[in-house]
């Protein structure tokens, strides 16, 4: 969590699965850019939207910060719960008294979830091929 000298943003990141985010906040009318698209075309399911603003909403703020983000690696799941929890970040960095309330929505936990790896001799992380006793 920095404030950048030049454009006076909070720049925070987040992460979940493989993606990250890094995210930029300030002050502002709401407009929210994700890649350079705005965030409904980006992640383009009305679902993943809306859990990436998830911050927003349990703190009342929405329309009141501006939002500029990169997101990098993983799907678009992963990317819209990176963005969450930056955008959560960037809003603890922002103003300390939000804290409790996005802790107690548990925004400010890192899901630390992975894909788990596959293993040699069987199908997949934790599937065996059929059993044969004869």
């Amino acid at each position: 969590m920095s404030i950048d000298p030049h454009t006076k943003e909070t720049v925070v990141v987040g992460r979940r699965k493989s993606a990250t985010a890094r995210v930029r906040l300030k002050p502002g009318s709401g407009k929210i850019i994700v890649n350079g698209k705005d965030v409904t075309a980006y992640l383009e399911r009305e679902v993943l939207v809306q859990n990436a603003l998830t911050p927003f909403d349990v703190t009342e703020t929405a329309g009141s910060y501006d939002v500029r983000a990169r997101c990098d690696g993983g799907g678009k799941s992963g990317q819209a719960g990176a963005l969450r929890l930056g955008i959560a970040r960037g809003l603890v960095a922002i103003d300390e008294n939000l804290r409790s309330t996005l802790r107690g929505a548990g925004l400010l936990t890192r899901d630390a979830r992975e894909v788990e790896r596959k293993k040699y001799g069987q199908p997949g992380a934790r599937k065996r091929f059929q059993f044969s006793k004869r």
